[in-house]
């Protein structure tokens, strides 16, 4: 039974340590790139939302480390992070 739990918490950490959320992949990311090249970065969005031809995508949380990113007509035009290292 120990041995499963330490198994547990060895892969929870091993999962939240591979995050692409971090300071050298934002930093890789560049104006016109679409989504989908920005999703080889880093990964899918969290959480997506249109308005008057704009798309809003977050990665992460609001609460914590996060990449927002806007594109229109699919080419990123702005970028911001929160909390990453």
């Amino acid at each position: 039974m120990k041995s499963k739990l330490l198994l547990l918490a060895v892969l929870g950490l091993a999962v939240t340590g591979c995050s692409k959320l971090t300071k050298e992949n934002y930093d890789s990311l560049e104006m016109g790139m679409t989504k989908s090249e920005v999703e080889a970065v880093i990964g899918k969005a969290d959480n997506c939302s249109e308005a008057i031809g704009t798309l809003s995508c977050l990665w992460g949380s609001e609460e914590s480390k996060n990449i927002k990113i806007t594109f229109m007509a699919d080419k990123a035009v702005t970028f911001s992070y929160d909390g990453l290292e």
